[in-house]
């Protein structure tokens, strides 16, 4: 029996070979995405390992929450500990370092390398007894030794086009500065490497800007030969202050890199993977599809083997080691083009914002494994249930010279199973159209709901195959006789047909349910950026825990243009063991900058003590205008009573609560700052003029940020980027497989058909005539499963898309026409190449010729 698998792949090569392909696909995901993962981690690392390659132990400060700014800017790592620590037995040198966060701007006065905010890293330049920082090796001019000079790494300068000697903008914390560029660097920080930014100062404006001088923010040490880290760092712990410093390894430094460098690869391998989890469970039917036309062809073939004593057993495992070995054969090509794509992967993902650390690639045994167990384990699998029908294949099955067409009660049981799907699903689907908000389990019920209403929709296929493509047929039709014999060769085997069209069916479902989602949602965040904000500029921070200059706030009202400019102070608020986000206003000109729709009270209560909330706070915590309740804000750990003087309508703008601007400020995340400037124009509305006057008022800082509401909108609906690169991934895979299905489907549908086309050839059909039903076959069994694959996908993107109503208000279902007509066009764009081949190989064959090949 494993000779006749083996002669059986060797006679059937060409047919499996578009199952091979399409297993290779996903083995090449999977496999090239573990390699990259590896690949990337090790560049990572290594450069992590160079950064720490002179390091033993690190002394840092520990801060109480309860410390102000000022107190932890003056640490106990102060010059005097310095001495100390270079006295300590086992020490080989002591490096003392400044460090913290710088933005530089861009040319058009945006952060550079906007998307790595938390990568911005600043320190100081600190010589050793050579004249120069080994963490930082000069590549070019010279180190900073003034306070209007500033070095950057080379990376940095390269993507804002620095020179030395250019001016560049760069702000730390509150007011722009101005630096001159006198050199560049070479760092091996995998925070930088990885798409941040680094920039250097001279010590004594380092510790101005980052702690206070003579102070540092860590000491680095370096341990003498015959010294571990482990023996360094318990004797410089012996001397260190317990409640004010504190020792760690470099070995500790590297575990707390490696968790980093996880974190990092992880995030970059979701996206792939997800393409190889929908190309493997798409290519699955189409292994199911290819094996069970290849058992009803062998049906003779397996009778007589039954006939001379072969078992059920035996049978069923001659058809998996066919699967087997096309499995294996498909683990190592897959492998093979997955090398591949690992190689590619960091050219692709890389860009000149974000930089992935180069290096060979590291083959470990994960990968490997995971070729051949996906590989081989869903050929397998898929070829089960075909290998259970070529079991039950009975000796007398030789004697009968057609397939017999399913029994009566088979299709009243499949339609009893699918019509029981169909209505799970859908009833589970709509009854989620109740629900008032998004939660995990909401979600996981409509993906559950989702999956049965696809099993439904597969389950039912064969049976919808005659009404469906009787309704399309009325189109082929007007071909006159080849287009009604398309429609009776697509009709004459459901099975085959809706087994074909599954896989376009369901690739088509992901891309318009995505599609109808991504395209209500972007619509929905239009009128709630419109809504919610009665100003025409919104000046914020980039990061909460900064605030804007005060004198920036200042000439922000001063800028000629302008009537008003409110200033908000953002800050958190814990309520029920629940985080918040509160924003702090004046009552006197909200009613001017923001568009407040109160459920009860108002703002104009506002006060210590007085908060009002959102419609969501409200419900979720019980609350009412008049009720108490306990929270804390801000830094404050204790919590606080406070008197709720309203509820309004969920407001992006107004965040979760307000809070009259001075206690929010007193309390924020900075105190005394604000984080926002919502700014009302003259002319009511944005600008190029206006936007570059503001821009100008904040000193051109990189850390502020002027929009106007076409802005908002864009950078709330950046998510939605990604969103469209997933559908049209999916859509790409999903294409690319659905023509594996019909080519292979058609192949063996013309080889099975050969002398019925030698007949149409005999009584007067051209070659032309044999072409055009073959398309139109193809072309109908793609509308099919293009019918049904948007039919399940709409009404599951409206079902699901009712959740995201409950939590944004202004959510309502937007159908993309344009966006499905170009889903049905590629669908039927596929179903035209796919024939092309079986098309050209049907007209090839003449009548003498195809009746003697049958």
């Amino acid at each position: 029996m494993l000779r006749t698998a083996l002669r059986n792949v060797l006679a059937h090569k060409a047919r499996l070979a578009m199952t091979v392909l399409a297993v290779c696909l996903g083995v090449a995901f999977v496999s090239g995405t573990l390699v990259f993962a590896d690949s990337s981690a090790a560049a990572h690392r290594a450069a992590a390992s160079k950064s720490f390659a002179d390091l033993a132990v690190t002394v840092t400060p520990r801060h109480s929450p309860a410390e102000s700014d000022a107190e932890q800017r003056t640490s106990v790592l102060d010059d005097a500990l310095v001495r100390k620590l270079a006295e300590v037995p086992g020490v080989a040198s002591v490096r003392p370092s400044v460090d913290g966060s710088a933005t530089l701007a861009a040319s058009d006065g945006t952060p550079l390398r906007s998307g790595k905010a938390w990568a911005n890293l600043a320190a100081a330049y600190v010589p050793g007894k050579d004249g120069g920082d080994s963490r930082h090796p000069l590549v070019e001019g010279r180190a900073p030794a003034a306070e209007d000079e500033v070095a950057v790494d080379s990376g940095t300068a390269a993507a804002g086009r620095f020179r030395i000697g250019d001016t560049i903008t760069l702000a730390t914390d509150g007011a722009a500065m101005r630096k001159r560029l006198v050199g560049t660097v070479r760092t091996e920080d995998t925070r930088v490497t990885a798409g941040g930014t680094l920039t250097l100062f001279d010590k004594a404006t380092a510790q101005k800007l980052f702690a206070a001088p003579g102070h540092y923010t860590a000491i680095d040490l370096a341990a003498a030969p015959g010294t571990t880290q482990a023996e360094l760092a318990g004797r410089v712990t012996a001397m260190l202050p317990a409640e004010r410093a504190e020792a760690t390894t470099a070995a500790a430094l590297t575990a707390q890199q490696a968790v980093y460098v996880d974190t990092l690869t992880r995030g970059y391998t979701k996206l792939p993977l997800v393409f190889a989890g929908v190309s493997l469970f798409i290519g699955s039917f189409l292994i199911v599809n290819t094996f069970t036309m290849l058992v009803t062809r062998r049906t003779r073939e397996i009778a007589l083997l039954r006939a001379i004593g072969a078992s059920r057993r035996q049978v069923a495992g001659s058809v998996l080691a066919e699967a087997a070995l096309i499995g294996l054969f498909s683990s190592a090509a897959g492998f093979l083009l997955g090398l591949g794509i690992a190689s590619a992967l960091p050219r692709l993902l890389s860009t000149a914002q974000d930089t992935l650390p180069g290096g060979p690639l590291v083959v470990g045994p994960l990968p490997v494994v995971a070729a051949l167990a996906v590989g081989v384990g869903v050929t397998v699998l898929a070829a089960w249930l075909p290998s259970r029908r070529a079991a039950k294949v009975a000796p007398v099955e030789a004697m009968r010279g057609a397939e017999q067409p399913p029994s009566a009660a088979r299709s009243r049981i499949r339609g009893a199973v699918g019509l029981v799907l169909l209505v799970l699903g859908s009833g589970l689907l709509v009854s989620l159209t109740g629900a008032e908000d998004a939660s995990v389990e909401n979600l996981q019920s409509a993906m559950l709901a989702c999956g049965v209403l696809v099993v439904a929709l597969i389950v039912l296929a064969p049976l919808l195959a005659g009404p469906v493509i009787g309704l399309t047929g009325r189109l082929t039709s007007r071909f006159g006789v080849v287009g009604h014999l398309a429609r009776e060769n697509a009709l004459r085997d459901p099975r085959r047909t809706a087994a074909t069209a599954a896989t376009l069916m369901i690739s088509t479902a992901l891309v318009a349910g995505l599609a109808v989602i991504g395209s209500s949602t972007g619509r929905a965040l239009d009128r709630q950026a419109a809504d919610g904000l009665g100003a025409d500029y919104v000046i914020s921070t980039a990061t909460p825990t900064t605030g804007i200059d005060p004198a920036a706030v200042r000439r922000i009202g001063d800028t000629a243009g302008v009537r008003t400019a409110a200033a908000v102070a953002d800050s958190t608020l814990i309520v029920g063991g629940h985080v918040r986000q509160i924003s702090g206003v004046d009552p006197d000109t909200l009613g001017t900058v923001m568009k407040l729709d109160f459920v009860s009270g108002s703002a104009k209560d506002l006060g210590p003590g007085r908060i009002a909330v959102s419609a969501t706070v409200a419900r979720e915590h019980g609350l009412s205008t008049g009720a108490q309740i306990d929270a804390s804000m801000g830094r404050v750990q204790e919590p606080k009573p406070y008197t709720v003087v309203g509820v309004y309508r969920d407001n992006p703008v107004a965040h979760d609560a307000l809070g009259a601007r001075a206690e929010v400020q007193e309390h924020g995340y900075l105190s005394g700052s604000v984080q926002r400037v919502l700014v009302r124009t003259d002319a009511g509305a944005a600008s190029e003029r206006a936007g570059l006057a503001l821009r100008t008022a904040v000193g051109d800082n990189p850390l502020v940020r002027v929009q106007d509401r076409a802005g908002l909108v864009h950078e709330a609906a950046g998510s939605l980027g990604d969103l469209l690169t997933l559908m049209y991934g999916l859509l790409a895979i999903g294409v690319v497989i659905s023509a594996l299905g019909i080519v292979n489907t058609l192949a063996m549908s013309v080889s099975e058909r050969t002398r019925e086309i030698g007949v149409l050839r005999a009584i007067g059909m051209d070659r032309a005539g044999i072409r055009r039903m073959i398309r139109l076959e193809s072309l109908t069994v793609a509308a099919f499963g293009t019918l049904l694959g948007l039919a399940g996908g709409v009404f599951a993107a409206w079902a699901v898309g009712s959740l995201a109503a409950g939590a944004m208000e202004q959510y309502e279902l937007v159908v993309p026409w344009g966006t499905l007509l170009l889903v049905c066009a590629s669908s039927l764009a596929v179903g035209a190449a796919a024939a092309v081949v079986p098309a050209r190989s049907a007209s090839a064959m003449g009548p003498l010729q195809a009746v003697a090949k049958a």
